[in-house]
């Protein structure tokens, strides 16, 4: 293990994370689909580098993390209709967090204010024709659901970028 503070860790996961990021935003809004590979890659990345950037009791508490948000997914997408896709990212994405009540509190602000602002942003881009033109394939413009893929990426990047830069 090396010796970081949690700034340096989160630097070091916000820089490991970013390619994934993107990649699920793109492929969440071309095809409405957060493919299993993606998600495993993001928790395989928190496995092999957090193990690597953590105090070992950090890094097994928040791998229990994992856990916890797939059983939560798992019971969202059977009641509410949550992506299993959006659910295993959820998951994958929550040992980047810390456990601690006001980080715990930061997630939910984020969270919640992104899933605000792509939904809003995502339907106001939807409704204008040369924004729609420059993707005219995108699955995410003629669906009546939303790709959530956007507010979970936004909130683990922008959480990650918080404490590496806070």
């Amino acid at each position: 293990m090396l010796d970081l503070t949690a700034q340096q860790a989160a630097l070091a996961f916000l820089v490991l994370v970013t390619p994934i990021c993107v990649w699920v935003t793109f492929t969440d809004l071309k095809f409405m689909k957060i493919f299993n590979w993606q998600t495993d890659l993001l928790a395989a990345l928190f496995v092999v580098a957090g193990l690597l950037l953590l105090p070992f009791d950090v890094y097994l508490w928040r791998l229990s993390h994992f856990f916890v948000l797939l059983a939560i997914g798992f019971v969202l997408n059977a009641i509410a209709g949550f992506g299993a896709g959006d659910a295993k990212f959820m998951a994958a994405a929550a040992p980047f967090f810390a456990h601690t009540p006001s980080h715990v509190m930061l997630a939910v602000l984020l969270l919640s204010s992104f899933l605000l602002g792509a939904f809003a942003t995502h339907r106001l881009m939807r409704a204008i024709p040369a924004v729609r033109a420059m993707a005219p394939d995108w699955v995410s413009w003629t669906r009546r659901d939303f790709p959530m893929g956007l507010a979970l990426v936004g909130t683990l990047w922008t959480y990650l970028a918080l404490i590496a830069f806070g």
